[in-house]
């Protein structure tokens, strides 16, 4: 394991500078979305094994009891976001566009929605096994995109010790501005969470790495740190993608992670700012993760804001919450512009990765013709792993898939700053993450 001298101001090679569009948002202060009368629960809103019900229909269910358990070690529970009645159990259309399997309930509209779950588990007291389940139990996946399970990143193989615990708190993407406000509004939340995890894995310093646009989220957190305390915000450097857990290690510490391992190798665990707050609300006050942080922005909306939306809102409803879209909307897409999903049906659910939900118009989608490749080199020049992002494009479009494995298409993190950086307008992110998805498909 390596212990780094630890460098501030590093930074990370490559990436691109997009239009930040935070203005929107940036000083809204979140809001409470009134709850709606039918929620939709994917059971796959995490990465791996989708959940398994543990409900049934007609059932009554009250707001954050366990309505699905862990398929799987890599898998995590869901809860109720509403006390209601189990409707349905059946398939129901994802974000994406694709059905999946999902638990329906309709709210209660005489209950007082208050969460009266079981006392939060003694994070104290627990063996570093139990820690983990404790963790698999609440429902909390990392919110700052990949929605892999939380409790995953602490289950450590024997002989892994710790030394950094970073809190990303860059929130590179364009419009997005829920983790800013989760440090402006809730820093205590943030660093109770951080108390919590520094203390389990007995790490030496902790470091909050924050873009420098955020200065009142920088400031608010100083201000809450006591003298002597193992925590330090570092104020880092505006570029995509920073908020990437390799360039953030790049950027802090100076340590580049090789391909093939994980940060945990190298002594360092980095959660989002947004999901360690979870972790301090779950063991505070056994409250599960049952809502989810999201901005609504971008020039089709009538009233961006910053909100608290029940997991399984449809987002339709956000958007009617949010004053409509504007006639000219052409496209909503769900996360952030870089790397977000163009949403099949308004109908579908909010999950625990929506982080945002956009609206643009056809100024903003208007695709741009794509033209031959003048071999530029801007998407090697942007791309902050180093690959050859045209190489790959070519490859995928000729199917040439083992090839495409030879040259670690896998370790692409689909960032988009090729396609942003070329100026042939040629697809290169979305080529190749159709060549990802089939890749997995033969596996």
């Amino acid at each position: 394991m390596m212990t780094p001298t630890l460098h501030l101001r590093r930074g990370f090679a490559h990436g691109v500078h997009p239009h930040e569009h935070k203005n929107l948002t940036a000083d809204l202060p979140t809001q409470r979305m009134p709850f709606v009368g039918r929620y939709v629960l994917p059971l796959n809103q995490h990465l791996g094994v989708p959940a398994k019900p543990v409900v049934t229909p007609g059932q009554r269910v009250c707001r954050g009891q366990r309505i699905a358990a862990p398929g799987a070690f890599v898998s995590t529970s869901l809860h109720s976001p509403v006390t209601g009645w189990v409707r349905t159990i059946g398939h129901h259309r994802y974000p994406g566009g694709q059905f999946s399997k999902a638990i329906e309930i309709e709210a209660d509209p005489y209950a007082t929605q208050r969460l009266d779950g079981e006392p939060p588990p003694d994070w104290r007291a627990l063996s570093p096994d139990d820690f983990v389940a404790a963790l698999q139990d609440s429902g909390i996946v990392g919110l700052g995109g990949a929605a892999l399970p939380a409790h995953v990143k602490y289950s450590l193989r024997e002989g892994i010790k710790i030394e950094y615990l970073i809190a990303n708190g860059a929130e590179c993407e364009p419009y997005l501005t829920n983790d800013h406000r989760v440090m402006v509004e809730r820093p205590d939340r943030l660093l109770r969470g951080i108390e919590i995890l520094r203390t389990r894995l007995g790490a030496t310093e902790t470091i909050i790495g924050i873009e420098r646009n955020k200065p009142d989220a920088i400031a608010t957190l100083n201000r809450q740190l006591w003298p002597n305390q193992p925590v330090r915000v570092v104020p880092l450097r505006v570029k995509y993608p920073q908020g990437d857990s390799k360039m953030m290690i790049k950027s802090l510490l100076g340590i580049e992670v090789p391909a093939g391992l994980h940060a945990a190798d190298l002594g360092i665990i980095m959660n989002n700012v947004s999901t360690i707050a979870a972790i301090a609300d779950w063991f505070d006050t056994g409250m599960p993760y049952i809502d989810s942080m999201v901005t609504v922005s971008g020039p089709g909306i009538e009233r961006p804001s910053n909100l608290i939306v029940p997991l399984g809102t449809p987002v339709r409803e956000v958007l009617r919450y949010c004053g409509g879209l504007s006639d000219d909307t052409r496209e909503v897409i769900m996360g952030g512009p870089m790397m977000g999903t163009p949403i099949a049906s308004l109908d579908a659910p909010i999950i625990k990765s929506s982080s945002g939900i956009l609206a643009f118009t056809a100024g903003e989608t208007a695709r741009p013709k794509e033209y031959p490749c003048i071999r530029c080199g801007r998407c090697l020049e942007a791309c902050p792993y180093f690959l050859n992002p045209s190489r790959l494009a070519r490859l995928a479009k000729s199917r040439m898939y083992e090839e495409m494995k030879r040259i670690q298409i896998m370790e692409c993190v689909e960032c988009g700053s090729c396609t942003y950086a070329c100026p042939s307008g040629i697809p290169i992110v979305q080529l190749i993450r159709t060549a990802k998805r089939t890749l997995r498909s033969h596996k």
